[in-house]
């Protein structure tokens, strides 16, 4: 299995900015995606952006596209989400997430970090 471990979150004002940062240890050889996710109490959890851990392809939800850019650093393991232009809606509990090669869903999750956006 692959561990995660997120960070990066906290308290920013309306429009501005956070970059999260999602640490994968494990069997990472056998990562094919990492994804991030986001949740509100009392909503589904739905997910905000993708990228593939080797090509490199990244996938964007629409409410997010244009402001938030996710990337990767291969040598480190690590999966960032430079978040711009943040609004309050954005707030939530972001969460990182793993797909294996040979798995159809994200079945490693790491704990969740809490973006705050103020108005």
């Amino acid at each position: 299995q692959v561990q995660l471990v997120e960070s990066g979150g906290g308290l920013v004002q309306d429009e501005g900015s956070l970059r999260l940062s999602c640490t994968a240890s494990g069997r990472t050889f056998s990562v094919f995606r990492v994804a991030w996710f986001r949740q509100v109490p009392g909503k589904e959890r739905e997910f905000v952006a993708g990228i593939s851990w080797t090509g490199g392809s990244t996938f964007y939800a629409d409410s997010v596209k244009g402001r938030f850019t996710i990337s990767r650093d291969s040598e480190r393991n690590t999966v960032y989400l430079q978040m711009n232009s943040l609004k309050p809606e954005d707030t939530a509990v972001y969460y990182c997430a793993a797909r294996e090669v040979q798995n159809a869903t994200y079945d490693s999750w790491g704990q969740g970090t809490r973006v705050t956006v103020s108005s």
